[in-house]
């Protein structure tokens, strides 16, 4: 695998640390900014609203660009946005550097993606996938495990500067490391359009939606689960999140292998899987040990699926992949904005911290559902063919095709 490819993960590991870590940072962020928990809950809905909006938006903006050039210029913005919230003096500089952040992630990710896969070649494209987006596993082995250590030892804002510098690191890698392609003839935004007249192409977007809201509906809250449900001390909260985040890289590496294979099959197990969990997890979350072995299978559950929903969407886009792959980000992240609305709802109507955790399982299923639906299309016509050089494997017919 080109060392490039390596690079991008590196970069969505900052990215996904960013994203991800409030979760842990929600006793010391309440107390130093004097907001509920379901506040600063708020602050990862507001981030995955800017990857939302920012996403497709910035994507048609730098069609014309060059990728590595689009993709240093969205790192830089990135950066910005992250400055902007470790120097935040309130609730809503924080607020707003989160979603400056936040605008640069869709198209990253989405631009990202399309690089990623003509850089390793279409027969590895479930590969190059699972390591671009292990960035976001290995941010949570790492990442939001280190980032509450930080806080709860020298501050949130340490760990805001934290991933500052490292996503430095990663612009730079970017621009000395990744290699300078010609991006082919500009077909123009109509052409990155006609994928969504695909019906199968919303349908996976759904999916990816109801998959990522039944995560983050329970994650955005676990440190609460764990401290007021379970019993564990703050100080055992960074152990366990690393708990978590181990799983989320081993289902993200299988996932990977599995995506290139047995695309919807992988999808069905590991939608299917988190739901049970979940689900299980409401029982669970009153036992310690139970506790540990069931937020272990969460990670690997929900973390599983990532590779294959964006492969998916990338084979049902044919030849005009980069803004279908963005729009997905923002899929992803309209269900990170819906997750933890609809798990600060239910806390906030005093249903408890183990609201949000059944809350995910009935999501899950409907994502199930919408994956479903997938099959029953794909049965009836074909993925499209991508045109060469748009960096995928040419789509086969019946379920599972890569």
């Amino acid at each position: 695998m080109p060392f490039a490819v390596y690079v991008l993960g590196l970069s969505v590991f900052c990215i996904g640390t960013t994203e991800f870590m409030i979760s842990g940072l929600l006793p010391d962020l309440s107390r130093d900014l004097s907001v509920s928990v379901p506040a600063v809950g708020w602050l990862i809905s507001g981030y995955a609203l800017g990857v939302v909006v920012g996403g497709p938006a910035l994507t048609v903006a730098t069609l014309r660009v060059n990728r590595k050039k689009a993709l240093v210029w969205l790192l830089f913005l990135f950066v910005l946005g992250q400055t902007m919230g470790a120097l935040a003096p309130g609730y809503g500089v924080l607020m707003a550097g989160r979603v400056v952040a936040a605008l640069a992630q869709g198209a990253f990710f989405g631009i990202g993606s399309v690089v990623a896969v003509e850089l390793a070649g279409p027969e590895r494209r479930g590969r190059a996938l699972a390591i671009v987006f292990a960035g976001l596993t290995v941010a949570n082995v790492f990442g939001v495990p280190a980032g509450t250590y930080l806080s709860q030892h020298a501050g949130w804002r340490a760990s805001f500067w934290a991933v500052d510098a490292l996503a430095v690191l990663a612009l730079l890698g970017v621009l000395f490391l990744v290699p300078q392609r010609p991006n082919g003839p500009y077909a123009g935004v109509r052409a990155e359009l006609t994928a969504f007249r695909n019906p199968r192409v919303w349908v996976a977007l759904s999916t990816s939606m109801l998959t990522q809201a039944a995560i983050f509906c329970c994650f955005s809250y676990l440190s609460k689960l764990f401290t007021d449900v379970s019993g564990f001390s703050e100080a055992a909260v960074p152990l366990l999140l690393t708990l978590f985040g181990v799983g989320c890289l081993a289902g993200s590496l299988v996932g990977g292998r599995f995506a290139d294979r047995h695309l919807l099959p992988n999808l069905y197990a590991g939608i299917a899987a988190m739901a049970l969990v979940l689900a299980l997890l409401t029982i669970t979350a009153h036992d310690r040990t139970a506790t540990v072995v069931t937020v272990l299978a969460f990670g690997v559950a929900a973390f599983s699926i990532n590779p294959a929903l964006q492969a998916q969407v990338m084979r049902e886009a044919g030849d005009a992949p980069t803004l279908a792959t963005t729009t997905n980000t923002s899929a992803f992240n309209l269900g990170n904005t819906f997750g933890p609305w609809v798990g600060g709802s239910v806390i906030g109507a005093g249903l408890g911290y183990t609201a949000p955790v059944w809350s995910g399982a009935l999501l899950a299923t409907a994502g199930l559902g919408t994956a479903a639906l997938s099959g029953l299309l794909l049965r009836k016509a074909p993925a499209p063919a991508p045109a060469a050089g748009a960096g995928q494997a040419p789509a086969r017919q019946g379920v599972g095709a890569p």
